[in-house]
């Protein structure tokens, strides 16, 4: 189906709304489907706490560790935290 075609079905004669509302909508699928995994790979730096990511991430589905709660050189999940931290931040942000 064309753009055409669609705003003719929906009844919108403004072709760069249309064009938004498309981009919207495979975003939304993207988000719920997961077809476009991009695997990133960050350096954790000591001392550090905040990090850039990428400006083209829609949703982080998992972040994963070495040496996190075993001994093993394997990479695990760090579990997401559900309240505030209980200690507040040195750096104040």
């Amino acid at each position: 189906m064309k753009v055409n075609e669609l705003m003719e079905r929906v009844g919108i004669a403004e072709t760069g709304r249309v064009i938004a509302y498309i981009k919207d909508g495979l975003d939304e699928m993207n988000m719920i489907a997961e077809t476009h995994v991009n695997v990133e790979r960050i350096d954790v730096t000591a001392d550090q706490r905040y990090y850039t990511m990428p400006a083209d991430a829609i949703k982080i589905i998992d972040i994963r560790c070495k040496h996190h709660d075993n001994v093993d050189s394997k990479y695990r999940s760090i579990p997401r935290t559900i309240h505030p931290p209980a200690t507040e931040d040195e750096d104040g942000v």
